[in-house]
């Protein structure tokens, strides 16, 4: 029995893909947009999901995903992601941008698009993937933590603006996860990207989609309105604990 309509954004690999999977297995008649076509096709004819392609720094790109979508109850907007870990003296203000319309202004697009269906719904839910980055900033952070705590500010507000009517907001905030985040961000160096999680035990994508599918299946008067989610190796934004043996 289909739990009704859920919209995943960036699906097509780490969070995204394995939250389009979980709620696929819960029942939900799940929608998947992403920028890779082959990989966006994969993952929806795995799952038995619909899929479009999507980009959501792109206004036309996210106004002709949702035209495709007629009702829908759980919107997950997970697209995001760092650029570079440059410090602000040598800062790219393009990566800097690049950053703030996926992470921010994808976040608005997407759900300013599918508010009336979410709120249509009866029982509509706004899930957005932030960050631990978007609490406690760090060195050669400044721009990614500039854009998580902006997202952090539009949930919150976000909630506040919604209080009365039947939409819930909820925001999960992970920790280090082992997904392509690392190598995006590092341009490519599966070196450099591998080195972040050396000697310590990160979560993985399916650790993070599960707290999410948890949060979307609790009864409509419950709202979970913040989940930090950190492996065990770690309790804060840098602050690490790395076994010797570096396994």
């Amino acid at each position: 029995m289909t739990t009704g309509v859920a919209v995943v954004t960036g699906a097509t690999s780490g969070i995204g893909e394995a939250t389009a999977r979980r709620l696929a297995g819960l029942g939900f008649d799940v929608v998947v947009g992403a920028r890779r076509e082959d990989r966006l096709r994969t993952v929806a004819q795995d799952i038995g999901a619909r899929w479009e392609l999507l980009d959501v720094s792109d206004s036309a790109s996210v106004d002709r995903f949702c035209s495709e979508i007629d009702e829908c109850r759980v919107l997950v907007n997970n697209a995001g992601g760092a650029l570079g870990l440059d410090r602000i003296e040598d800062a790219n203000v393009d990566e800097w941008r690049a950053m703030y319309e996926v992470n921010v202004l994808g976040t608005l697009r997407m759900t300013k698009r599918l508010l009336p269906l979410l709120e249509a719904s009866g029982d509509g839910h706004v899930v957005t993937v932030g960050s631990v980055a978007g609490y406690e900033p760090y060195v050669g952070g400044a721009g990614y933590n500039a854009a998580k705590f902006a997202e952090r500010a539009f949930a919150r507000v976000l909630r506040m603006e919604l209080l009365g009517r039947p939409v819930r907001v909820s925001e999960i905030d992970p920790g280090m996860v082992e997904t392509e985040f690392s190598t995006v961000r590092f341009h490519g160096d599966a070196e450099r990207a591998r080195a972040v999680y050396r000697g310590m035990t990160p979560l993985s994508a399916d650790d993070v989609a599960e707290c999410i599918a948890f949060v979307v299946t609790r009864p409509s008067h419950v709202n979970i309105d913040t989940l930090v989610v950190l492996a065990r190796d770690q309790s804060g934004a840098t602050t690490v604990y790395r076994r010797e043996d570096g396994r």
